[in-house]
């Protein structure tokens, strides 16, 4: 059944979509019917970024089982990682 409740959050990343890559500033996760993933519920997860308009979107469609098994594959991948790693900025090549 679908739960109406949205979890909305920012965040600072990049996502590629049909004309290439671009900032993602938001993100949104409910349970909710899908549009395309043939099952009745899925966990929905939205990346936008509003500022660039409607395009801006990078949309999952996740059955229950399968979005346990990504927060499991972040968490390791994180755990795995020096702290900090994943959020230090880019060092740009010298010239």
């Amino acid at each position: 059944m679908c739960t109406y409740l949205t979890e909305k959050f920012e965040l600072d990343g990049a996502g590629k979509g049909a004309s290439g890559w671009f900032t993602l500033s938001d993100g949104a996760v409910y349970v909710d019917h899908p549009y395309h993933a043939c099952h009745e519920h899925t966990v929905n997860i939205d990346f936008t970024n509003p500022a660039e308009g409607p395009s801006a979107r990078v949309a999952v469609e996740l059955t229950e089982e399968s979005a346990l098994a990504l927060v499991e594959a972040i968490q390791k991948a994180l755990a795995s990682a020096p702290p900090g790693l994943a959020s230090a900025p880019r060092r740009r090549p010298s010239s």
